[in-house]
């Protein structure tokens, strides 16, 4: 579901009251989403994070960490060079439509006071980002529509800027009349058929439409359901609700689907690789396994020369001829290449027995190894499932290093190396460490261990290697990283799922294997049933980031 014009015009509020604000960095999140560093004069820096998605378009502040794209796009280089260092004055919704104003004062190159508009049109497929000047002429867009596309707004740089047409409704503070038989959508402005609906039920419950209004207005809570949100309990649903509050609700809601859209964005090849191994890999073992089957009858073929040359003289060459088995006494039946005399066919058997019986070792050891693969790429591809685009960044390195992808050819200076991006969590006595791929898994369990700390690992299923490093163990340290190795692995939507735990050292590296596998001398196992809501308390409460 998008924001409507009521959900945005509470939000709208609470971002003025950080106004007058001057813009510090301004950086690409994704192709369609920019955050602004702002410094408000009564308050702490502040990320402000406008994204113009088709699916997710919103406005509003983070307080999580945020990855930025490398290089900035072009959009991003006019808003630097136009707004940097400017202060935004006000930041207002026109009327109640789904479009934010931001007023910018800022300062040309002559050092003279410029006033500029940015305006964030949050409209679903025609959601846009357009700067523009005093005498509104488009300066630029995030998305430029030509007159071709659109002929009867042109949102291009030099183009004048008009505000896209309104229909004709009630402003919803000041009702007329409704036809509560009807959709408010149609009737009022800042409506979404959810909100109808919502309005609708509470109406015909006998209560008053400005009371409703008021209760949006005031909010400081999001109430999350399964696929829809709201800053007001949305009881027509008869679900319960998520409640956050109001711009940490914003930040949850999206965090998961913005970060598969950012992985797809900038990891979009590791994803396509491995599902292409391991498709390949999965349809070489059967072929691998037939060749196999077949080459387990290779005993026939020396049986064949036998007879041929124990029976040269005897027989008259025809396609398949009949002799008597040495071994059981029974008929065997022997196929010919008349090409070919009878010592000839007998040298070909005897060939083919000589290569069958080299085959069969060689194939067993490639079906081994194919099935190693197969666990590997699925190991991967499960990896992915719940990655960061640092994770997924992590697991291409390690496919370069397998040789499966090309190195990507970078003109930037290389960065100094850092450490993987593991999920640190640090309690009053205790430090826990999880890893969410394999070059963390490795990390964690060869470099960041020492014997005495605890290993924790999903018995049977791939999945995360998680450290604790504490003085004082007890059962509810040992339920909660036992947790977190059950959330972080193939087994995540099951329950009572079994992990095993053990000291490092009792963890031993297998000699050849890729790198994050393991195995363990001795251990113990605990069933737990994973709990995302707990698990993203522990996140919320105990992460250091770095």
């Amino acid at each position: 579901m998008a924001i409507d014009g009521l959900l945005l015009h509470t939000l709208t509020n609470k971002l003025n009251q950080l106004t007058p604000c001057k813009i510090g960095k301004m950086q690409n999140v994704s192709d369609e989403e920019i955050l602004f560093h702002i410094h408000p004069r009564k308050a702490k820096a502040q990320r402000l994070v406008i994204n113009v998605h088709s699916n997710t378009s919103r406005v509003y502040i983070s307080k999580s960490l945020r990855n930025t794209q490398p290089s900035p796009s072009n959009f991003v280089m006019v808003l630097r060079k136009q707004c940097s260092q400017a202060i935004i004055t006000k930041i207002e919704q026109i009327g109640f439509d789904r479009i934010v104003r931001f007023d910018i004062e800022a300062r040309n190159e002559f050092q003279d006071i410029s006033h500029l508009k940015l305006y964030a049109e949050l409209m679903g497929k025609y959601a846009n980002l357009v700067l523009v000047d005093e005498k509104d002429i488009i300066i630029d867009a995030l998305k430029r529509i030509p007159v071709f596309e659109n002929s009867k707004r042109l949102v291009h740089p030099g183009a004048k800027y008009t505000l896209p047409p309104q229909p004709l409704k009630q402003d919803p503070r000041h009702i007329q009349s409704l036809d509560l038989d009807q959709s408010l959508v149609d009737q009022v402005y800042g409506f979404s058929p959810l909100l109808s609906k919502e309005f609708i039920y509470r109406l015909h419950k006998n209560e008053k439409f400005e009371d409703i209004l008021e209760e949006i207005f005031q909010s400081n809570q999001l109430y999350v359901y399964d696929k829809d949100f709201h800053c007001i309990e949305l009881k027509h649903l008869e679900k319960t609700p998520k409640v956050y509050d109001f711009m940490d609700g914003l930040d949850h809601l999206f965090i998961e689907k913005e970060q598969k859209q950012r992985i797809k964005e900038q990891c979009g090849d590791v994803f396509k690789t491995v599902d292409k191994e391991l498709t390949k890999l999965k349809k070489k073992l059967p072929k691998l396994e037939e060749s196999l089957h077949e080459s387990q009858d290779y005993m026939k073929y020396k049986e064949y020369g036998d007879l041929l040359f124990a029976y040269q003289s005897q027989i008259k060459k025809e396609k398949i001829i009949r002799l008597e088995s040495f071994e059981t006494g029974k008929m065997i039946e022997i196929p010919l290449d008349m090409r070919f005399d009878i010592k000839d066919n007998a040298n070909k058997f005897y060939q083919k027995y000589h290569k069958l019986k080299r085959g069969e070792i060689i194939l067993q050891e490639q079906i081994v190894q194919c099935r190693k693969e197969i666990e590997y790429f699925e190991q991967l591809q499960q990896q992915l499932k719940f990655c960061s685009v640092e994770d997924a960044l992590e697991i291409r390195e390690e496919l370069i290093k397998q040789r499966v992808l090309m190195p990507k050819k970078i003109n930037q200076r290389q960065k100094k190396k850092k450490e993987p991006n593991i999920l640190k969590l640090v309690l009053p006595n205790a430090e826990i460490y999880v890893g969410k791929n394999n070059i963390q898994n490795n990390y964690i369990t060869h470099h960041l261990s020492r014997k005495q700390d605890m290993w924790f690992h999903v018995k049977d299923y791939h999945g995360s290697h998680v450290l604790i490093k504490t003085d004082e163990l007890n059962e509810e340290l040992i339920r909660m990283c036992a947790n977190l190795a059950a959330y972080y692995s193939k087994g995540k939507e099951s329950s009572s799922v079994p992990v095993d735990y053990c000291p490092i050292s009792q963890i031993k590296k297998v000699p050849g294997s890729k790198i994050g596998f393991v195995t363990m001398k001795s251990y113990k196992t605990i069933y737990i049933d994973p709990d995302p809501r707990q698990i993203e308390e522990w996140i919320h409460t105990y992460e250091k980031k770095g």
